[in-house]
């Protein structure tokens, strides 16, 4: 599918934010955009926290402590996020990139995959569970809200966190599903290299000629 050239992509490189401070934010950024906007990538970790997915079942946070839990707007089921998990939230005006939300899907879980094999981590996807697996159990999660032709939300990688909180839920909505990190294969992995190698998937994949980064948040 053809993509169109001189598209500018504006990454923001974040740090450890609180959630909900993050969910507002591309929510009032994802209302207020227009034609002319760039589309934004935003790279960061989570402070320890619960999201339930707009399907997201009470059953399946089965004991969540003091971690808060937050009823958010993307698809899916409920998840953890932690220090040590890289998130990527992808806001793309996905008709301008002539994408379908399934296309964008699939172009994430490929971005990851090609990432995660320059560590030689071997990794899949599996039908009607998104999110990247290895042998071991889920490494990456997906989810996105499409609103007004334009994508938000995105993936969270486990790189080198506590996976512990997992155990208290459900993950996505999947009793017993066993979780990963690239820590497990990769002792000490380099934070920072991977998210420069998965952010560079991403901008290859989406075909983004003219990109900016910024350690800056949305004013």
């Amino acid at each position: 599918m053809p993509l169109l050239a001189n598209t500018s992509l504006t990454v923001r490189l974040l740090g450890q934010l609180a959630y909900e401070t993050v969910w507002r934010s591309m929510q009032s950024f994802t209302q207020t955009r227009d034609a002319a906007t760039s589309d934004e990538i935003w790279c960061l970790e989570h402070l320890p926290v619960f999201t339930q997915g707009q399907a997201g079942k009470a059953d399946h946070l089965l004991n969540p402590g003091t971690i808060p839990v937050i009823q958010a707007d993307r698809g899916g089921q409920v998840t953890y996020h932690g220090p040590g998990q890289l998130v990527i939230y992808i806001m793309v005006d996905i008709a301008r990139r002539n994408l379908g939300t399934r296309d964008l899907v699939t172009l994430i879980e490929n971005s990851l995959i090609s990432t995660l094999q320059q560590w030689e981590i071997n990794s899949f996807t599996r039908e009607k569970a998104p999110g990247v697996y290895t042998t071991e159990g889920k490494i990456a999660s997906l989810g996105l809200r499409i609103r007004r032709g334009c994508s938000y939300h995105g993936l969270a990688l486990n790189v080198a966190m506590d996976l512990e909180p997992f155990s208290r839920i459900n993950p996505c909505g999947f009793t017993g599903m066993a979780m990963s990190q690239i820590q497990d294969y990769c002792p000490s992995p380099d934070f920072e290299a991977i998210r420069r190698s998965l952010i560079q998937q991403l901008i290859n994949k989406l075909g983004y000629n003219d990109v900016s980064y910024t350690h800056s948040a949305r004013g």
